[in-house]
């Protein structure tokens, strides 16, 4: 899944370390989201978008031949 995670950490100004300490995960899990190798909880995109102030959707672009 694709997402603006990066660009929007990066267009704050925050590292990873700095971004996974404002929602609770590690720096790794940061890093995992931001190259696609992770797809997040509910719960941690939810965590993700508010820091932001994006929707979900904004966040996470969702494509059906993605679907697992």
């Amino acid at each position: 899944m694709q997402n603006n995670v990066r660009r929007l950490r990066e267009e704050r100004g925050l590292t990873q370390k700095e971004l996974g300490e404002r929602v609770g995960v590690s720096r790794q899990a940061i890093n995992a989201i931001e190259t696609g190798k992770f797809d997040p909880s509910i719960w941690l995109a939810h965590d993700l978008a508010q820091f932001f102030g994006a929707s979900i959707e904004a966040l996470f672009l969702f494509n059906e031949g993605d679907r697992k």
